[in-house]
């Protein structure tokens, strides 16, 4: 069988599951310049995959014009313009699946993510726990295009990806002298964020020996957080909110280093070649989420026989009377960077 030459990949969301299918899609365009990719995620992160040249991003629009099953029927049609040869999906949840099913019945191929939920749950049980490395989720995306015949190596190495800075940004890089660091504070879940106040401490020791420290993430409530370190502490910026997500990504490729906690902002680092310390609490890397590229020396972590307690951070994880996350010292993280 010849091996497919224009394929529809699917992943919508979140934000960093679709920055690793980006760093995958990434290296699969160096080893596949030919094949088309259509990929087919939520607009606003049609960023990610820019200056992929092979690849041709198809917005979905679940909320309004693709929303329902009716909705999922038209975005079929939408899609059927590019006459593909097989539809590699990497969400595999229930409205991927429906498209799925739709494009089985017009005869295409249709291979789907093996997200490994068992081997999750063993992982996360509160009792009797298998505490053992699962398969990084990079490596399940690729395994996907492998199900289509394709000879796909992931080097999983960093790719410096640097950038200009954008024009808007260039107060916050006026200072050559000193390292800049990002620092991307929140998560969408509490049981990830690192204590407000220890990473004050770690601002303050940073702002006040010779880096500058760049805020990343959030919506409206984080904003004010970070508004908050800016007036307290020197040399620190906030970018949350005051930028594209184009130029996020040309200021994070211009980093020195970038701090996250187990979510987007380390996933987007990896997508542009910046190494990133990460903070683990309720999370683990065991489970398979660390940025493509990043070191696994590089996860800031204490272990506990009750880490983890999910493979989101969605629920809590009590290490002897103090949650995970709290069991990193701000002089841990510090002495990590």
């Amino acid at each position: 069988m010849p091996l497919p030459q224009r394929i529809i990949v699917t992943r919508f969301s979140a934000m960093g599951d679709v920055a690793m299918v980006a760093s995958v899609l990434k290296e699969f365009c160096v080893q596949y310049p030919a094949v088309e990719i259509i990929m087919v995620s939520r607009p606003f992160f049609a960023p990610f995959f820019e200056g992929l040249k092979n690849i041709r991003f198809h917005a979905i629009e679940p909320k309004t014009v693709h929303k329902g099953f009716w909705g999922l029927v038209k975005l079929k049609r939408e899609l059927a313009q590019y006459k593909v040869d097989a539809v590699v999906d990497l969400h595999f949840n229930l409205r991927s699946r429906v498209l799925d099913l739709l494009f089985s019945i017009s005869g295409i191929t249709v291979k789907q993510l093996d997200k490994g939920r068992q081997e999750k749950k063993a992982l996360t049980r509160k009792d009797n726990k298998i505490k053992v490395p699962l398969k990084l989720t990079v490596e399940r995306y690729a395994d996907v295009f492998r199900d289509l015949g394709f000879n796909f190596t992931l080097s999983n190495k960093l790719a410096p990806n640097l950038q200009d800075v954008p024009k808007v940004a260039f107060s916050m890089f006026g200072n050559l002298d000193r390292k800049k660091i990002g620092i991307a504070p929140f998560a969408q879940h509490g049981y990830k964020i690192f204590p407000q106040v220890k990473m004050e401490q770690v601002i303050d020791y940073l702002t006040h020996n010779g880096y500058d420290v760049l805020l990343f993430g959030g919506g409206n409530q984080e904003f004010q957080v970070a508004q908050n370190w800016t007036e307290r502490f020197p040399n620190t910026y906030n970018t949350i909110g005051k930028f594209s997500l184009t130029d996020e990504l040309a200021i994070i490729s211009n980093l020195n280093l970038m701090i996250s906690m187990d979510s987007s902002g380390l996933h987007m680092a990896s997508l542009m070649g910046v190494r990133c310390l990460s903070l683990w609490g309720a999370t683990h890397p065991y489970a398979g989420f660390t940025g493509y590229g990043q070191l696994p020396a590089d996860c800031i972590q204490v272990e506990h026989h009750n880490r983890p307690s999910s493979v989101y951070g969605n629920k809590p994880c009590d290490c002897d009377g103090v949650e995970a996350i709290n069991l990193i010292t701000p002089e841990m993280v510090i002495e990590k960077i």
